[in-house]
């Protein structure tokens, strides 16, 4: 990721390629995260190579020790020509429905840079609240507890999530 504006985006520092495939590979061994990578299905269709079709991740942080339906959750497009498309709310609505569906999820948090005004609306369009703002970190975090109003909001991702094999995928 070598975007400036992405970085500061998402506290996240640059990586190289195998940086990045080094942390990819601990986080697929933590059993406190839970990442599904956004793959693009034009290019993928057209060249079936994952790493050329990626544009973003969705992640799920276990963080809350005393708590295990309880999940921090985070969004990231890196590819600026796939924004602003709906891409990042489908896999973050598939996201947030395999956690409720398959983890039994029963509260979500997300903490956004207090910058970030395109992921805060989205968040706060799935019915996210703000719980707390870090000066220090200038960021927000947002939660939303699971009833059943956010359930049927769930069953509007257009895609399904099907485990093959290693890897889960999405089919219309």
């Amino acid at each position: 990721m070598k975007s400036a504006d992405l970085q500061e985006q998402t506290a996240s520092e640059p990586l190289t390629l195998q940086e990045e495939f080094e942390m990819q590979q601990s986080w697929f061994n933590d059993n406190k995260k839970c990442t599904f990578i956004v793959l693009d299905r034009c290019s993928y269709a057209s060249n079936p190579s994952e790493i050329e079709s990626m544009v973003g991740d969705v992640n799920l942080f276990f963080n809350d020790d005393e708590d295990n339906f309880s999940a921090e959750v985070e969004i990231m497009i890196a590819e600026s020509s796939f924004r602003g498309r709906g891409l990042g709310k489908e896999a973050l609505l598939c996201m947030l429905r395999y956690g409720v569906q398959q983890l039994k999820i029963s509260r979500f948090t997300a903490k956004i840079g207090e910058k970030n005004f395109t992921s805060l609306r989205l968040f706060r369009s799935l019915g996210f609240q703000q719980i707390s703002e870090s000066e220090v970190f200038r960021e927000v975090t947002l939660e939303k507890r699971i009833d059943e109003d956010f359930r049927t909001l769930l069953q509007t991702c257009k895609y399904e999530l099907r485990n093959t094999g290693e890897n889960l995928s999405s089919v219309s």
